[in-house]
């Protein structure tokens, strides 16, 4: 594993769930992290208590000026920026005979133009030091489909080809780009599923339970090591073998 000491990540969604875990693991590496949050306080101010030296940014990432504000105020704070993790996600489960343009909308600007948002606001600064991270979280519904989720997995899908697509641009420049899709993870949104449904989700899954949030962060540090710069353009599945 090479040394990530002192380098700084930015992990949007970064003070719950599978964020904070993304972030435990690569404060473990010694990067100083860097938490994105949109409405939690009390999870940003326990997170800084967890993370001395770290900082939390608070933002609407399905906006493009607050995106830029974002990485504006980490390079200001810390002086550089090399990962970027975009984790942050909303769901609006409605079928589409019921979803509203509004629904459709909200849900493709954070998961999916908050990623290309963000991107875009921190690529210069990696081309000028010729060396960068992007590791962007999709899901499993990305590559299923599902039931009621039309536009959360339009979105996770549309990943994908920003993933590719932006790996191939930047492959020369030092900087890799990838995909990790988790499937159902142990989180505050599967806690909020009725115990009947998820008991029928966990029989549909090989491994026979939830993921564990550190089992997505353990792949996405993974990325993010400088060991890994060979690796680009690629997506990695956290499922447990529900999709194959």
């Amino acid at each position: 594993m090479g040394d990530m000491t002192g380098q700084v990540a930015l992990v949007t969604g970064g003070v719950r769930g599978i964020g904070a875990a993304i972030c435990d693991r690569l404060a473990g590496r010694g990067v100083v992290v860097a938490a994105g949050y949109s409405r939690d306080k009390d999870a940003a101010e326990r997170f800084c208590e967890a993370h001395p030296g770290s900082s939390v940014h608070q933002g609407n990432i399905g906006s493009a000026a607050d995106c830029e504000r974002v990485i504006a105020e980490v390079l200001d704070q810390h002086g550089r920026l090399d990962i970027l993790v975009n984790n942050a996600g909303i769901t609006i489960d409605k079928t589409v005979r019921k979803m509203t343009p509004e629904d459709w909308d909200r849900v493709v600007h954070v998961n999916l133009s908050g990623a290309f948002y963000l991107a875009r606001a921190i690529l210069q600064h990696m081309l000028d030091r010729g060396s960068g991270r992007i590791v962007n979280i999709s899901s499993v519904i990305g590559s299923s489909g599902n039931i009621g989720q039309a536009n959360y997995a339009a979105a996770k899908s549309g990943m994908f080809g920003l993933t590719m697509s932006l790996a191939q641009e930047t492959a020369r420049k030092g900087i890799t780009v990838n995909s990790v899709t988790p499937g159902y993870i142990t989180t505050d949104m599967t806690a909020a599923v009725p115990p009947a449904a998820m008991e029928k989700v966990i029989a549909r899954i090989p491994a026979g339970r939830l993921g564990e949030p550190d089992e997505v962060a353990r792949v996405v540090e993974f990325l993010a090591d400088p060991d890994s710069a060979y690796i680009t353009g690629q997506v990695y599945a956290v499922n447990g073998g529900l999709y194959m």
